[in-house]
């Protein structure tokens, strides 16, 4: 009951702290959403500003070049001269702005070739009036149709302006429209963690009622176990001395055992044949200090080798048939002794010497396990030359 109680709670908590995240992740979003739009929106102005200080400019240059042409004054013509340079950079500062907006830097781009055609215009007349020709400059600009071109130009000014007012209440409705998104996002993740909380509350609450059963029921079982406990204790009590009784006797048998297998092991180690004792699949387990004498190999060189690596039957002779299956493997697996196999025995260096084998099944409950193999090497015959 207790982990099911815990748990549910745990679900509950979960929930909610998912809703929270959620709600975080869309709220960081908005705001991302909002510094973009007003990055965006503070952009837009700042067109609209620099092309509203393009067409102010540029009627403040046409008009100064008037006013040079009818007076020739120098403080005319550095006025003009400021105005037409204030033009060039209102145009430049728009193109930058409008670069990442391919609508608007089109417009932009139609403006500017009608701007840098009146101004082109405004320099060969400033300076036409500069050196001198008062009559023909003032022939010059009677004849100028400039009235037509600043009007193209400011309605192709206005016509940015427009644009760029419309994206501004498009931009307006977008962003109304993102704040009541996020406006409903936090108050349904206000009630969905109000309602997770109360569900919390409801299941702590049946819990702590339902332990609080568990307790009283617990308590009344405990008066009747208080005399079965006595009756136990006196019980294992007893049990406990005859116990210790047996736990002497095991004592005394294992000491028993480990002195017998000491003792066998130093029989092993005393025999002056080849011991080998092998697993059931014939690797070697442990072998004598005869082993090391006589193959030259230690006894961490051969543990987990197959015998065969040391010893091994004797080949056939001549003419005689192979045997299907190792004799070796063919007795263990039949649970038989071998006595005096012919075998040969392989040193450190590869070289034989010829030996008989005999071998012993180990049984653990009438289960072969391995087998102990005991290997006398023989002298070899004068004929055989070594």
């Amino acid at each position: 009951m207790k982990e099911k109680a815990i748990r549910r709670i745990l679900v509950i908590f979960l929930l909610i702290s998912a809703v929270v995240v959620a709600v975080a992740i869309a709220a960081v979003r908005n705001i991302n959403q909002a510094i973009a739009g007003s990055d965006w929106v503070n952009h837009t102005h700042s067109v609209i500003l620099e092309a509203d200080a393009l067409r102010s400019d540029l009627f403040l240059a046409d008009g100064a070049l008037h006013t040079f042409v009818l007076t020739g004054d120098a403080r005319d013509h550095g006025a003009c001269s400021e105005a037409l340079s204030n033009v060039e950079e209102d145009l430049e500062i728009t193109r930058a702005l409008t670069r990442s907006e391919p609508a608007q830097a089109a417009q932009v781009a139609d403006i500017g070739s009608l701007v840098e055609a009146r101004v082109a215009f405004l320099r060969s007349v400033l300076s036409a009036r500069q050196s001198g020709g008062a009559d023909s400059v003032r022939a010059t600009l009677a004849s100028d149709a400039g009235g037509a071109a600043l009007h193209k130009i400011q309605r192709a000014l206005e016509k940015l302006k427009d644009d760029e007012l419309a994206l501004l209440t498009a931009r307006d409705t977008a962003s109304y429209l993102q704040a009541q998104a996020m406006r409903y996002t936090v108050w349904t993740g206000v009630v969905l963690d109000v309602l997770l909380l109360a569900a919390s509350g409801w299941l702590i609450r049946d819990d702590i009622a339902a332990r609080r059963r568990l307790a009283e029921a617990l308590e009344e079982a405990n008066r009747g176990l208080t005399e079965k406990v006595r009756e136990r204790t006196a019980e294992l009590e007893s049990s406990n001395k005859e116990l210790s009784a047996e736990n002497l006797e095991r004592q005394w048998s294992n000491q028993a055992l480990e002195h017998q297998l000491r003792y066998n092991h130093l029989i092993i180690d005393s025999i002056n044949d080849l011991v080998f004792v092998l697993t059931k699949a014939l690797n070697i387990s442990r072998v004598n200090p005869a082993v090391a004498q006589a193959t030259g190999m230690s006894a961490s060189d051969l543990v987990g080798q197959p015998l065969s690596r040391v010893a091994r039957a004797a080949p056939r002779a001549p003419g005689e048939a192979a045997p299907l299956a190792d004799p070796l493997f063919q007795a263990l697996n039949a649970g038989r002794d071998l006595r005096d196999l012919p075998s040969v025995l392989v040193d450190k260096l590869g070289r034989t010497q010829p030996a008989v084998l005999s071998m012993t099944p180990l049984r653990d409950r009438d289960k072969v396990v391995g087998a102990v193999i005991t290997v006398r090497v023989q002298a070899p015959s004068p004929a055989s030359g070594g």
